[in-house]
């Protein structure tokens, strides 16, 4: 008794080993950069709030972390490129129990996406957000959202995917209402409402996703999937993260919160909101369904591609019937959600690789449109087209930016977006899918005179003339020319669109690789799990 005394006591003051419980080594400079996008936004978001009164100082702190966050997504980028996925381990546990960061090509071009409108409408807030709604904190709420969505892109936890959809819809919220107006606090609720229902769907599923596979780790659930798959109900679980995620990216039949709410903040918050939240949800769906669920995802085709029609179509037609530039574009942005879930429902990695390339587009073309919205008004004096007119007169550099804008969103060459779209028919036909190439191609006819009439009325439209043969303004200017602060951030974008039209080949590339990975996902499972398999 004394000798197993003495060896029980000796036992328990030998130090453990923690290489069964922590990574034992220490993270090297591409696993910090997984991280970095999510702690910079988080710190500057913080120390905004700690100069609320100094609001002279906001603008070119958050412009300058902006540019830094472009600069580490970028470098990011170039390193995923070179070495492959990387993860990074929160708190040294090691993985399924610690919480991952794992950046692949997709979430790495859709964070990069995202930092380069963010700038851009830091930039354009310039102009566009008063002194007063900066003391609202603005630029505060701007970085925390910005965490969020990095987040979201980077994380390779489900339900620390979950916290960060709460991060930046919190933060959403304070920027829908910034200024306290009628119009706002109307819009607010709709979108709080019924995205609050779509975050407890998504809940609930997280929730009965760790009841069937006891983790919460992606890598770790792509792995299981095909053992549980017999005998665990993932078709019901599958059917359960779609409705979440179609009502987070407004897609028919839950897409009326978007269109309710999207014309009602100051417009660079309207633009920063087409271009980033809708695209978390269809990245969330991606995600779930294209790498952790592939099988269900083959099961559901048929349900995708019906919701994907829907979306296309009748945000084509809702475009049609807007007189408001803010609703307008806001229906373009839910017929764009469609043409991505067609992507989804197509498969393959033709129609993944399509879906990604139209997301990237899409982020940086509506917050372009977004933009060009408030520069009509600003020139004309009004949102409703019935009261803009003679904008090419007024203003021919800008009316040749939104035509070039406007080409794009209707999906002809030589702008960005017509390769997605291209890509997206020619998936459909070559799987014998051409009802769904034909709703694709009736949607961008649909949206080709939405624009068209858009631009005829707005910018071709001679000012009306007085009984003196004097122009009479239909409604008073605010401006004559577009300021500087507008000028950069749509110009850049719009360059962006242009170069992605024209030399497409690079970004398809990377959509491609993106799409293989996903499809594939070993890769990326061992950047987590290196020595091959799940404890």
């Amino acid at each position: 008794m004394a000798f197993a005394w003495t060896m029980t006591a000796a036992s328990l003051a030998a130090p453990p080993d923690l290489t069964l419980a922590y990574v034992a080594g220490t993270a090297s400079l591409a696993q910090w950069l997984v991280i970095l996008p999510v702690a910079l936004c988080l710190t500057l978001g913080a120390v905004l709030m700690m100069v609320r009164h100094t609001t002279r100082l906001h603008a070119p702190i958050a412009i300058a972390g902006l540019a830094a966050l472009v600069v580490i997504d970028s470098l990011l980028l170039s390193n995923v490129m070179a070495a492959g996925p990387v993860t990074m381990m929160m708190g040294r546990w090691l993985p399924p129990f610690g919480i991952a960061f794992t950046a692949d090509l997709t979430g790495v071009l859709f964070a990069l996406a995202a930092a380069i409108v963010a700038l851009a409408g830091a930039v354009y807030a310039l102009g566009d957000i008063d002194a007063r709604r900066r003391r609202y904190g603005f630029y505060p709420m701007l970085m925390v959202m910005m965490a969020g969505v990095s987040g979201a892109f980077l994380t390779g936890d489900i339900f620390n995917l979950y916290v960060w959809f709460e991060v930046l819809l919190i933060s959403s919220f304070g920027l829908l209402v910034l200024g306290s107006e009628r119009e706002q606090i109307d819009g607010a609720l709709k979108y709080a409402v019924l995205n609050l229902i779509a975050t407890t769907l998504f809940l609930i599923a997280v929730g009965y996703l760790y009841a069937i596979f006891g983790t919460l780790n992606m890598a770790d659930i792509a792995g299981k999937a095909n053992e549980l798959r017999e005998r665990a109900p993932l078709m019901t679980l599958s059917a359960l993260f779609i409705l979440a995620f179609a009502m987070k990216a407004a897609a028919f039949p839950v897409n009326f919160w978007l269109p309710a709410s999207y014309h009602t903040p100051r417009i660079v918050v309207s633009a920063l909101f087409a271009g980033l939240l809708t695209k978390v949800g269809v990245y969330a769906l991606i995600r779930v369904m294209v790498m952790l669920l592939p099988v269900e995802r083959e099961a559901l085709s048929l349900v995708l591609a019906g919701v994907a029609i829907a979306t296309m179509v009748l945000g084509a037609l809702g475009a049609l019937a807007q007189s408001d530039l803010r609703r307008f574009f806001g229906f373009v942005v839910i017929s764009g959600i469609g043409y991505m879930i067609a992507g989804i429902a197509i498969g393959g990695i033709a129609g993944i690789s399509a879906t990604l390339f139209y997301g990237l587009h899409a982020i940086v073309l509506m917050t372009a449109l977004y933009l060009v919205a408030g520069e009509a008004a600003r020139l004309g004096g009004s949102f409703s087209m019935a009261g803009l007119s003679g904008l090419y007169g007024r203003a021919p550099g800008f009316a040749f930016l939104s035509l070039a804008l406007f080409f794009a969103g209707c999906g002809l060459p030589p702008f960005s977006g017509f390769w997605p779209k291209f890509m997206l028919v020619k998936a459909a036909i070559d799987i014998g899918a051409w009802w769904l190439a034909g709703s694709a191609l009736l949607a961008g006819f649909l949206l080709l005179i939405g624009f068209g009439r858009l631009f005829l009325l707005v910018y071709w439209r001679p000012l009306p003339e007085g009984p003196a043969g004097t122009v009479v303004p239909v409604a008073p200017a605010t401006t004559a020319s577009v300021g500087l602060s507008a000028l950069l951030p749509l110009s850049a974008l719009t360059a962006l669109v242009a170069w992605f039209g024209l030399f497409p080949e690079q970004l398809l590339q990377l959509a491609q690789q993106a799409a293989y990975t996903l499809a594939d996902p070993t890769a990326y499972v061992l950047s987590v799990f290196p020595s091959g398999a799940a404890p």
